[in-house]
């Protein structure tokens, strides 16, 4: 009696290869033999890769992914479609070994600038997105991972906020799985930097998360995170945000500058930097203790870490409340320090403009700013700087001189000589501080019976034509300012009743 044939279908191994897979699966076999030497993105290696790739046959998938990931691992050059199409179509595959084979292949081959673009353009998102959302970690791990070099290209930034990868993408933020975590945390990190992503980040929740994982004891998750918040709080409306929504962030990253990394101190420096453009924010910071460590930064010497701290400074300084505290922890003599840094005009112009913030505050303040140095070292300076700078330090000194108390000591500076030729700057910003330094040294209280117009006597013909050229390039001026500062020098030292002075 013969046996009735069976319903079920055959397996695999009693399935016959066609002629083509056959001799795809030789091949292969000789080519991974020599796998250091082949170049598997073309000519024969592709052609039988392809092949099994576009196989009906599980295990033929299976090897196909497996070389690809193998091949990928030694090289990783510009590819075209006809090493992409196979891959895709591995990666769209529902067995978890051809899928963890593909993704890992397409995410080394997507270090390739060229291959990140035509990636995407082929449609490789989608079926990325799918295998983000696998059961399987490994898979996850590396879909996540290709995801995360495709982000780095600015042209895919936009795709991939439209994908719907971004929800996901947060979601993987909570994976228990750390190299998920991280590269789930590096993808929302390479999405950071423009403003239209960065609302789509926060509009996707991702704010919370990375907030919560400053405090991972993962190295490059808490940078991710850390850059990623810098990042996001250059937006103002982001910022307002944090406000109502994260009342640890200012705690946890003052923390950070006092990790191991130098790196997240770094850019916990520069997140506070972001963030102390709002006024809550220059309070919260202060109170947090941020000045100690930022303190420290700035005396590291290392300018990569003297910029951040140093721009946080600058902004902390805006709010008057800070004036006490900064002057308190010893600020002045390191911002008078930074002046001298002339080879980084970043960190010098910081440094200037939080003396000025300074300078705008109570007479026994203004003292202390002077009797820093600031002011002597402004001095020395301010014929050799940018026009950025000399705006910044003339605007500083104009402050200083309204002072009754500090204008001798700024006289006797020898501070005119280097006004007076700054009244000629091409910048009419630099003309209107430096003239209205000058109008300002020229006043007096009338009550006071001083010597001070020797000074004006002494610089009335140089450097540069002196008091007369000055006065006379701003009467002549077609800029009304510049007349009025004229005229109401020219009065000014007409109180001082001083013949020779009169007479000139």
């Amino acid at each position: 009696m013969s046996t009735p044939p069976s319903d079920s279908p055959p397996s695999e191994a009693q399935i016959i290869l066609t002629d083509n897979e056959r001799s795809a699966v030789t091949n292969l076999l000789q080519y991974l033999e020599n796998l250091t030497t082949t170049n598997f993105f073309s000519g024969e290696p592709l052609s039988a890769l392809t092949t099994l790739s576009f196989s009906d046959k599980i295990s033929l998938q299976q090897s196909a992914a497996l070389a690809f990931a193998e091949a990928t691992d030694q090289a990783a050059p510009q590819v075209g479609r006809d090493t992409l199409d196979p891959l895709l179509f591995l990666l769209s595959s529902n067995d978890t070994d051809v899928q963890r084979g593909a993704s890992a292949a397409l995410g080394n081959l997507a270090v390739n600038v060229k291959n990140k673009v035509l990636i995407v353009k082929l449609g490789g998102l989608e079926p990325l997105i799918r295998r983000m959302q696998s059961p399987n970690v490994d898979v996850q791990c590396n879909a996540v991972g290709c995801l995360t070099n495709l982000a780095s290209h600015d042209e895919n930034k936009t795709e991939i906020a439209r994908s719907g990868a971004l929800i996901p993408l947060v979601q993987l933020a909570h994976s228990e799985d750390i190299r998920v975590q991280r590269n789930a945390v590096g993808s929302l990190l390479n999405m950071t930097h423009t403003n239209e992503n960065r609302q789509q980040l926060v509009n996707a929740g991702a704010t919370p998360v990375l907030v919560n994982l400053l405090t991972s004891p993962d190295t490059d998750i808490q940078y991710y995170c850390t850059t990623a918040l810098s990042n996001i709080a250059v937006d103002s409306s982001n910022r307002s945000e944090f406000l109502m929504t994260e009342p640890e962030l200012v705690q946890r990253l003052v923390g950070l500058m006092d990790n191991p990394s130098l790196k997240i101190q770094r850019q916990a420096a520069s997140a506070l930097r972001n963030l102390a453009s709002d006024e809550k924010y220059q309070i919260d910071i202060v109170e947090a203790g941020g000045l100690i460590p930022l303190l420290r930064l700035i005396n590291s010497g290392d300018p990569e870490f003297i910029l951040p701290a140093v721009a946080c400074i600058r902004n902390l300084s805006i709010n008057s409340q800070n004036e006490s505290p900064l002057i308190g922890e010893g600020f002045l003599d390191v911002l008078s320090s930074i002046l001298l840094m002339e080879e980084n005009e970043e960190i010098q112009g910081h440094g200037v403009s939080t003396l000025r913030n300074l300078a705008a505050s109570s007479q026994e303040k203004q003292v202390q700013v002077v009797q820093s140095g600031a002011i002597q070292k402004m001095k020395d300076l301010i014929m050799h700087v940018s026009p950025d700078i000399q705006s910044e330090m003339t605007a500083c000194i104009a402050i200083l001189a309204r002072s009754e108390e500090l204008k001798p000591r700024l006289l006797e500076m020898g501070i005119c000589g280097v006004l007076i030729p700054l009244t000629r700057s091409s910048s009419t910003k630099i003309q209107v501080n430096s003239g209205g330094a000058i109008a300002n040294l020229a006043s007096k209280d009338s009550s006071i019976d001083d010597k001070r117009y020797t000074a004006f006597n002494d610089v009335w013909d140089e450097p540069d034509g002196g008091m007369n050229a000055y006065l006379h390039l701003f009467l002549t001026s077609p800029d009304p300012t510049l007349q009025s500062m004229a005229v109401s020098t020219m009065v000014q030292l007409l109180e001082y009743k001083d013949p020779e002075l009169t007479r000139k």
